[in-house]
């Protein structure tokens, strides 16, 4: 009866600690797997600041080629017109 009472307190005792290493574990995958959103997010946060300077810069240069053809283009209009 005590070898029967002694086997089950110890494998009570395994099972409490499988779950607290279970536990353990299973924090540390998810504090892994946080830190490596935590990664991706600020690395896209790059790559579309990136994205969105280069996109200001190709549109103000268009925006600056227009300008300058509706410039050209009311010139032209000015000097048809003294004609």
């Amino acid at each position: 009866m005590k070898k029967a009472l002694l086997g089950f307190v110890f494998v009570a005792t395994l099972i409490t600690s499988c779950k607290k290493e279970t536990k353990d574990e299973v924090k540390e995958a998810t504090e892994a797997v946080g830190n490596e959103m935590e990664e991706a997010i600020d690395t896209a946060a790059v790559k579309v600041d990136a994205a969105v300077d280069s996109t200001k810069s190709k549109a103000g240069k268009a925006l600056e080629k227009g300008a300058d053809k509706m410039n050209q283009a009311a010139e032209k209009l000015k000097e048809a017109a003294k004609k």
